[in-house]
């Protein structure tokens, strides 16, 4: 087996190409929670802890490959590569629920969630190594998975990555969509694009892709909507 390290592509995909990503990215995502799930049962709590954390960090690229799908120049494709391989850029949906239950219901009141100096992408992905992986810390205590992750932590992990992986099939009708109606807005002006994620959603019901009706992107936007329960 070679020894060389493996060639990561870092260059544009098709709308098709990234709708298979999202797929493959939300069917893994799924398998890691399952298993995540088989071992809480069997008392693994801190196993189960780091595979919840990585399932979250599967449901992450989504948004990522959303990202790369409308991305314009080399460099927005080279950031968008990065944040794809950023442990700490995956996993910042995992604070949602908490956000939730402070009464975070509309769009702009995930904005924590993004921001540059937040702290809770590295503790998730600090709990993912302590879970693993035994290390020397601080005034030379020696780290121990089982002893630094309980049952309580592990199922709430559990939990989050329940919520957040994605339940439905990505078409690639729905990134062209996304392309044509996000793609077009400014990215650096978030009054277009809450309109272009309203417009791109009246196009999915237009296309049989979301129920007919409401809004519902633009009612998430301008009045917030209930999170659904685990």
């Amino acid at each position: 087996m070679s020894s060389k390290k493996l060639n990561a592509y870092r260059g544009p995909l098709s709308a098709a190409e990234i709708a298979t990503g999202v797929n493959v990215a939300n069917a893994n995502a799924f398998r890691l929670v399952e298993d995540a799930q088989t071992l809480l049962a069997a008392g693994r709590c801190p196993t189960a802890a780091s595979l919840a954390a990585l399932s979250i960090e599967e449901s992450g690229k989504v948004s990522i490959l959303r990202q790369l799908a409308t991305a314009t120049s080399k460099e927005e494709v080279a950031a968008a590569w990065k944040s794809y391989r950023s442990h700490t850029r995956k996993n910042v949906q995992w604070l949602l629920p908490d956000l939730a239950m402070k009464g975070a219901r509309k769009l702009e009141d995930m904005r924590p969630l993004f921001e540059d100096d937040s702290e809770h992408p590295f503790v998730l992905d600090q709990v993912k190594q302590l879970g693993f992986y035994t290390d020397c810390l601080g005034n030379r205590h020696w780290s121990v998975p089982i002893d630094v992750v309980d049952e309580q932590l592990a199922r709430g992990l559990v939990q989050i990555a329940k919520l957040l992986v994605g339940k439905r099939e990505t078409t690639v009708e729905e990134i062209e969509l996304w392309i044509r109606h996000v793609g077009a807005a400014a990215k650096d002006n978030l009054p277009a694009m809450k309109r272009a994620l309203a417009s791109w959603y009246s196009a999915m019901q237009d296309a049989g892709l979301r129920p007919s009706g409401i809004n519902e992107m633009e009612c998430f936007i301008n009045e917030g909507v209930p999170f659904p329960e685990v």
